[in-house]
């Protein structure tokens, strides 16, 4: 690949066992086309992850045949929490559960150590700006979306015209927290769900994969004792598999499934009332299946989520696209948007 001459920001997408680099060109060209991984060091402590980050960076400069100097800015995700600016929770976080991470500053270590302007979102809002960039391309600016990505917990993120909502301690968009009303969504005698923050009700403790380990497999299983699922080695073991039953129609992993529609169509609700999106996106393992079973998970989302008949007509449902590659995507179009036009 030849030297390219035009000015360019990077896209870093920092997880718990790799970082993944993403070049963006200033007219809005994405020069990477697939994943560049190299491995994040989080668990090295601080020093190591910030040089593991410029590690990550330059491997994907040296892919594009782009020179350092012609980098303006740098965006940088990591899994939350942690404040607007980067300041990672003072309890730790998803990745940094080690001391010397709490209340660490990793959006200006990174910043210090490249001399560069460092854009900092958590994972969840850089995937949502992707995916709101990729559907509205130039309009972008123009519309609003909500985005709900179903992992291990629940992440996403909200933009409005064309930006990430981020709030006053860059916590908006925590959709896995929002309460849920649970009348109807559990059966009979069923526990009320909790989640790993300590609350009780929110959309993760049901729609995620600790959730179905922690709350709906347990629950279910009792119901379909001569399951399969029942004899798997361990509770993640059994709930990794849910999906698989699940895109087979098997009938414990539909009520499963159905359960975590509900709760985001619940979520989308509440959503509808606060930002009117235009687009309901969807993302996560649970929607990168077959799509027999894509398509009925979506429509039930679509059933449990209940617009006024003008907001119907107004929005519509899409999947996040390039999901392994949409934080550090999301996180480039951030460092992006942040240069003068």
């Amino acid at each position: 690949m030849g030297t390219v001459d035009r000015p360019v920001v990077v896209g870093l997408d920092n997880g718990g066992n790799s970082t993944n680099a993403t070049v963006l060109d200033v007219s809005g060209r994405f020069l990477v086309d697939r994943l560049v991984e190299t491995p994040s060091r989080v668990l090295e402590g601080p020093a190591a992850a910030v040089e593991a980050m410029v590690t990550a960076m330059d491997a994907a400069l040296t892919l594009t045949g782009v020179a350092r100097e012609r980098v303006l800015a740098v965006g940088l995700d990591t899994p939350g929490p942690a404040s607007a600016d980067g300041v990672i929770s003072s309890k730790g976080s998803t990745n940094f559960s080690q001391p010397p991470w709490r209340g660490y500053d990793i959006r200006t270590a990174l910043a210090d150590r490249l001399g560069l302007p460092v854009v900092y979102n958590n994972d969840g809002n850089a995937a949502a700006l992707y995916a709101h960039h990729v559907h509205f391309g130039a309009d972008a600016g123009q519309h609003s979306s909500i985005s709900a990505i179903v992992g291990t917990g629940l992440g996403g993120g909200v933009v409005e015209s064309g930006r990430v909502v981020r709030g006053a301690a860059g916590m908006a968009g925590e959709l896995g927290h929002v309460h849920i009303p649970l009348h109807g969504l559990l059966a009979e005698g069923q526990p009320i769900p909790t989640c790993r923050c300590g609350f009780a009700g929110d959309v993760e403790s049901v729609a995620s994969l600790t959730a179905i380990e922690r709350n709906l497999l347990p629950y279910w299983l009792g119901r379909y004792p001569d399951h399969p699922l029942a004899a798997a080695e361990s509770p993640r073991a059994a709930a990794k598999l849910v999906r698989t039953y699940g895109e087979q129609g098997d009938e414990l992993a539909r009520r499963v499934f159905d359960q975590q529609a509900m709760a985001l169509g619940r979520l989308f609700t509440i959503a509808a009332n606060f930002t009117d999106p235009s687009v309901f996106f969807v993302g996560g393992g649970v929607v990168e299946t077959d799509p027999g079973f894509r398509e009925w998970f979506l429509g039930r989302i679509r059933e449990h989520t209940l617009l006024r008949t003008e907001q119907a007509a107004a929005s519509h449902f899409a999947l996040v696209p390039d999901l392994d590659m949409a934080g550090a995507r999301g996180s480039a179009i951030a460092a992006l948007n942040v240069l003068p036009r």
